[in-house]
């Protein structure tokens, strides 16, 4: 009832219960996957570094909740699913259930977050998709704020353009801060975006290599993905003062 399951509890056996109300879910539902994965958060957000052993009957056994949660990631895996931190459900598309825009729009935070952290799960096995998705996310996020908001788009619409837009309309042009230790970190932002931009188009999987090929490390990798996280952050919050 806390994951918004349709309907009332099937007056069955605990086991029974369960089978019915998800195929109800799955039947019932738009977004079934949403509330499968709010079901299964409080199991799946068990953290495996700290499995602790019990003593039962002078033997040692795994707790409980270790073996259901890698019993659910193997039942999910055996469906091409992946479990995402915050209680999402992927399957393998752009979102874990609604398109980047839409959630943009919708300014759901969490689901954003998700993004970014599935992307920081590619880093060790696809160090250039996950560079590719950063920067994706923030071109998402810069097209969504100058549609809303009505703005004309740039002649070039790369990362770099759409966000010469966006900083002029939030206000991120360092010269007007008076600070001077904050107008050194939004300095800093322009370098990053900058830097996500040229490192997309250089090194990631979103062009093709010619005959110099960059060593991407799961380490710059996951620079990548941090930066842009904490730039869209700042941007979506600034919006959001903005408005109010």
């Amino acid at each position: 009832m806390h994951a918004d399951a349709p309907g009332e509890p099937p007056e069955q056996s605990k086991p029974a219960k369960t089978k019915t109300w998800l195929l109800r879910i799955n039947k019932e539902s738009g977004n079934p996957l949403e509330i499968l994965g709010k079901i299964i958060e409080l199991y799946m957000e068990t953290p495996f570094e700290d499995e602790e052993r019990i003593s039962l009957f002078g033997s040692n056994l795994e707790r409980p909740e270790v073996v259901f949660k890698r019993k659910l990631i193997a039942a999910l895996e055996r469906c091409n699913l992946h479990y995402v931190q915050g209680g999402f459900i992927s399957d393998g598309s752009n979102a874990p259930s609604r398109s980047l825009s839409e959630l943009i729009k919708g300014r759901d935070v969490p689901a954003i977050e998700a993004e970014f952290n599935r992307s920081l799960e590619n880093v060790h096995s696809e160090p250039r998709e996950a560079v590719s998705a950063c920067c994706n996310i923030l071109e998402s996020i810069f097209k969504t704020y100058i549609e809303d908001e009505g703005l004309s788009p740039p002649s070039k619409k790369d990362l770099q353009g759409l966000w010469k837009v966006v900083r002029s309309e939030l206000g991120f042009n360092p010269d007007s801060v008076e600070d001077q230790d904050l107008r050194r970190i939004l300095s800093g932002m322009f370098s990053v975006v900058d830097g996500i931009g040229a490192f997309r188009t250089h090194a990631s999987s979103a062009h093709g290599q010619g005959r110099k090929l960059y060593n991407i490390k799961p380490r710059h990798a996951r620079l990548a993905i941090h930066s842009a996280h904490t730039l869209a952050m700042f941007v979506l919050e600034t919006w959001d003062e903005k408005k109010q």
